[in-house]
């Protein structure tokens, strides 16, 4: 089942925040250690981001109601449009065979599409799995990179999608 995040869904937001953080340590922008200091108003605050307007936070739920996936976009400003986010997937449930990123993706298309023509992302330069599903889906590179910022010396390269 894939679902918007609440605010009363702080604590699985946390476990699975954590998750990813040990998981793949770059392919976001925040620390594990930092994540942990973080208190229940803050997790109730970014489960609340499942219920915004210039934002949405989904989260995929198996069937024992362990939380697997997640997957985010926002709107910065008009010019930009919106941004694909917080994109993970517990290694139980990888795999087109499992369909748990597509149906993350398509959901976060959906909602995006309501808003602006495509959807964009930044992808850290050495995580190959990302940009390979990306890929896959049809997203290109723009060309136009960024510093990583938990470490300038690393890159993102921004990828966008059209969407129909």
């Amino acid at each position: 089942m894939i679902r918007p995040t609440t605010a009363d869904d702080w604590a699985a937001v946390r476990a699975l925040r954590l998750e990813m953080l040990r998981d793949t340590p770059i392919a976001y922008a925040e620390h594990l250690a930092d994540a942990e200091t973080l208190d229940e108003h803050e997790w109730r605050a970014r489960g609340r981001r499942g219920q915004g307007t210039a934002g949405t936070s989904l989260a995929a739920v198996d069937a024992e109601g362990r939380w697997v996936a997640t997957m985010g976009a926002y709107v910065p400003d008009a010019r930009t449009g919106p941004v694909l986010v917080g994109v993970y997937v517990a290694p139980s449930h990888r795999g087109r065979a499992a369909g748990v990123a597509d149906a993350l993706l398509d959901a976060v298309e959906a909602w995006a599409a309501e808003r602006a023509s495509s959807l964009r992302l930044h992808v850290h330069e050495d995580n190959q799995r990302a940009q390979a599903f990306y890929a896959r889906r049809g997203y290109q590179p723009t060309g136009t990179t960024e510093p990583y910022v938990l470490d300038p010396a690393q890159r993102e390269i921004e990828m966008i999608r059209q969407l129909s």
